[in-house]
């Protein structure tokens, strides 16, 4: 039986939701170039690999954040995925926002979230951390009491993990970058030649600076 972290990597790569371009590489909001574009919205469309994203991250959030009383997706990749996971746990959900909504009342949060109330975060994609760092705060300056991140995928930036650590803030995910690559090598979706392309951008994303980028959203 295929563990969970490979099971779900194939299946991310079976309908596009993570694509890769190691000679026709993508850019990235941050500025970056990159062989690898994942777009976790597309699961959204498939329901057997949406099901089983619900099911395991529930699972996770069960055995390691028992005592969790509120979800909160982390906008706006993860929207989505914390409203269901939120359903099927019973518990109550927000959302957060990185930056304040430009009209209205300008939240941070929509929903409630109660003074002392345990938090676990939703993440569609952990890469910087940037942003889940900006909702972490955010939670905390609410009277949140954050627990820790579940999250689909995993870049596994080393920028990122530092900076959770810091934070002392638990992460626990379905699936990652260096699981993609076995998986990607073992169905010949990419050479051995493609790994060494992904591994050396991994390894310095910011600087890594190929020619001919496809801009993406």
């Amino acid at each position: 039986m295929k563990k969970l972290d490979t099971l779900l990597a194939e299946k991310l790569m079976r309908i596009s939701a993570i694509k890769l371009q190691t000679d026709s590489p993508f850019a990235w909001a941050t500025g970056w170039n990159s062989p690898i574009y994942c777009d976790l919205r597309m699961t959204l469309s498939y329901p057997d690999v949406r099901n089983l994203i619900k099911v395991e991250m529930a699972r996770l959030i069960m055995e390691n954040f028992g005592d969790a009383e509120v979800i909160a997706g982390i906008a706006t990749g993860a929207i989505a995925h914390g409203a269901l996971v939120a359903d099927s746990l019973a518990m109550p959900f927000v959302y957060v926002r990185s930056t304040p909504k430009s009209h209205g009342l300008e939240n941070l949060i929509e929903g409630d979230i109660k003074p002392g109330q345990k938090v676990v975060l939703i993440e569609d994609q952990l890469s910087t951390g940037n942003n889940c760092m900006k909702c972490l705060n955010t939670v905390l300056e609410a009277g949140g009491d954050v627990l820790g991140v579940v999250a689909i995928f995993d870049f596994q930036f080393a920028q990122a993990a530092k900076a959770l650590k810091r934070a002392k803030l638990p992460v626990v995910t379905l699936t990652n970058f260096e699981t993609m690559i076995d998986v990607a090598l073992k169905n010949r979706d990419i050479t051995p030649e493609d790994a060494e392309t992904l591994q050396h951008w991994h390894s310095d994303p910011e600087s890594w600076a190929p020619a001919g980028l496809d801009a993406v959203d």
